[in-house]
């Protein structure tokens, strides 16, 4: 099978998983706007976690249910994404977000609450300091549960996956959108602004701190990794030793 036969469909579940997030994600602050309160800030930070919840557990076991550009770029960093397929994963990503801001632009006209983009509310520096935070703990989540810090331990199920990563989305957002709108996702960012138009002038935030808390997310899961596999050969390597010595001391019994 070649690269294209073989990738396409991994292309295909992160454009509909990112589809469905940002659909959702930035849809239900718009409806939350049209409605008068209606969707409240508790619900524009559940939905997220439980699209992310839901389509882990569709599409998980296809692509790995990257959904954000950020996560793709620390899986790469992890050493666990070849570059053509990361530059692939992040447009599919990419195309996926745009469609969904396309599609609401159709459904709720006006543009209500800037399509549902990232606006901080708070100063620049502090905002990139959110994301670089919540996306280095995300990612963190996301490496634990993918089985990439301890190369020993069972990788969760989509289910307890689905979970750990979506309640984390949903927790976020509900205690940290206030402050940077708690994106930690690139393609959540780009592609309500793309179509908004004012707020790109706030994107370099939503693409500094996110690929940052994922690099460094990375960067502690290869230490983390290294650290449990030398671990796991040190008892390996006695019982070796020990096996050997029994054998010795059999052989040498009269």
């Amino acid at each position: 099978m070649g690269y294209q036969e073989a990738v396409w469909p991994r292309l295909l579940a992160e454009l509909i998983g990112t589809f469905a997030l940002v659909f959702v994600a930035t849809g239900s602050i718009m409806v939350d706007q049209v409605s008068g309160g209606a969707v409240t800030h508790l619900g524009v930070a559940v939905t997220p976690g439980l699209v992310v919840v839901a389509m882990i557990h569709a599409v998980g076991d296809i692509s790995g249910a990257h959904f954000n550009p950020a996560v793709t770029w620390g899986f790469w960093l992890s050493g666990r994404l070849r570059p053509r397929e990361a530059v692939a994963y992040v447009a599919a990503q990419l195309a996926g977000a745009t469609l969904a801001s396309f599609t609401l632009w159709l459904l709720l006209p006006g543009r209500p609450a800037q399509m549902g983009a990232n606006l901080p509310s708070v100063a620049a520096a502090p905002a990139v300091a959110f994301e670089v935070v919540l996306t280095f703990l995300l990612m963190f989540i996301i490496l634990g549960v993918s089985g990439n810090l301890n190369p020993g331990a069972p990788v969760r199920r989509e289910a307890s996956a689905g979970v750990a990563v979506g309640g984390f989305v949903a927790l976020a957002i509900w205690f940290a959108g206030p402050t940077s709108a708690a994106s930690m996702n690139p393609a959540r960012a780009f592609a309500p602004a793309l179509f908004a138009g004012t707020p790109l002038r706030f994107l370099w935030i939503y693409l500094a701190g996110p690929l940052t808390g994922a690099a460094l997310a990375a960067g502690c899961g290869r230490v983390l990794r290294r650290g449990s596999e030398a671990a796991g050969r040190v008892p390996v390597s006695r019982a070796r030793r020990a096996r050997r010595a029994r054998r010795r001391t059999a052989g040498n019994a009269p």
